[in-house]
C-alpha cells in the first residue's frame, strides 16, 4: 500500500496529497513545522516537539486548528497506519489557502500535515568516520528579525548556506551569528569537547533550542560531564578534541574535520561515542 499522508483530518496516498497553490505556506513560506523521530512505535518527545509547535506558531499569530491532545493521536494513528515503527515524523502546519498577497486575515482553514516514512540522513560510514564541515559565508538569520526559535517554513537561510557546504564537498555547512560567534549548522545544533568539558551554544547566540540538543545536554549532566552554554567562535571549533552534530534527523553524529582543519585525532572521540551510545538507549526506553 503506498504511503499515506494526514492533511487536515483525512488520509491520502502520497501522489494525491496535495494543498492549494494560493497555500501561504507555498507562496510565502508562511507556517510552521517539526521533524521527529520514532522509536519502535513510540515517537521521541513527541510532547516537547508538539509544546515547540504550538510556540513557534503562536509567534507568526497562526491558530492551530487543533488541540494538542489530538494532533499527538494524529501523529500516532499516521505511523500506525503506515507500519512505520522506526522512521521519521514531518509534522506540517500551513497558514492555509488565501489570496496573492501577504494579509493573513485574508487565509483560511490552516492546513495540518502528517508525513511519516524512513529516512538515513548521513551514509552510516559517516556515522563511524565522522564528518568534514566548511563554515558557510551565510549568516543565521539576525534573532531580532526573525527568531531561529520559530521553526518555520521559510528555511531559505538554512538553504543558502547548505549550498555552500555542499558546492564544498561537505554534506553540513557551519552557520555564524551576526557577531560572528558559532550558532548552528544548517540543520543541527553542534557541541563540542575541551579538555573533557561539554560545550554549546547558548539559545541567545541566535539557535533552535533542539529537542535532541537538550537530550545530550541532560545526558551528560547523568553522565557526571560538566556542560557550559557559552558563545564560542570558530577558533574554539578548531581547537576542540571533539565535536559532534545533533538532531531529531541526524541524531548524533561526529564531525573529524572543520574548513581543512582536523578536530582531535581525526576519529570521533570516547565522550561523543559515549554520549551516542547514551542517546540510543534512551530513544528505546
Amino acid at each position: 500500500m503506498p504511503l499515506q499522508i494526514y492533511i487536515s483530518g483525512k488520509y491520502y496516498d502520497k501522489e494525491n496529497a496535495k494543498v492549494s497553490v494560493y497555500d501561504h505556506g507555498l507562496l510565502y513560506g508562511d507556517g510552521v513545522f517539526e521533524g521527529m523521530r520514532s522509536y519502535g512505535g513510540k515517537v521521541f518527545r513527541l510532547k516537547a516537539h508538539l509544546e515547540r509547535l504550538w510556540d513557534s506558531a503562536k509567534a507568526i499569530w497562526l491558530a492551530i486548528p487543533m488541540t494538542q491532545e489530538a494532533l499527538a493521536q494524529a501523529v500516532n494513528d499516521t505511523l500506525a497506519k503506515n507500519g512505520i515503527k522506526d522512521g521519521y515524523i514531518r509534522l506540517v502546519v500551513t497558514r492555509g489557502a488565501g489570496a496573492l498577497g501577504l494579509d493573513p486575515n485574508r487565509c483560511s482553514d490552516p492546513q495540518v500535515i502528517i508525513i511519516t516514512d524512513h529516512i538515513q540522513l548521513y551514509p552510516k560510514e559517516l556515522y563511524e568516520n565522522g564528518l568534514t564541515i566548511v563554515t558557510a559565508s551565510t549568516i543565521r538569520n539576525h534573532s531580532a528579525a526573525l527568531s531561529p526559535r520559530i521553526k518555520s517554513l521559510n528555511y531559505l537561510n538554512n538553504i543558502m548556506a547548505k549550498i555552500e557546504g555542499l558546492q564544498a564537498g561537505c554534506v553540513e555547512a557551519l552557520m555564524l551569528n551576526a557577531k560572528g560567534e558559532v550558532a548552528e549548522c544548517t540543520g543541527d545544533n553542534i557541541f563540542i569537547v575541551k579538555r573533557g568539558k561539554l560545550l554549546t551554544p547558548p539559545i541567545d547566540a541566535g539557535i533552535l533550542e533542539g529537542i535532541t540538543r537538550d537530550a545530550i545536554i541532560q545526558l551528560a549532566r547523568e553522565a557526571k560531564l560538566e556542560v557550559a552554554e557559552i558563545p564560542l567562535v570558530r577558533p574554539d571549533v578548531y581547537v576542540a578534541d571533539e565535536c559532534f552534530l545533533t538532531g531529531s534527523a541526524a541524531e548524533v553524529i561526529p564531525v573529524i574535520k572543520i574548513d581543512s582543519r582536523t578536530i582531535g585525532d581525526g576519529k570521533p572521540g570516547p565522550v561523543t561515542k559515549d554520549l551516542t551510545k547514551r542517546f540510543h538507549q534512551l530513544t528505546r526506553e
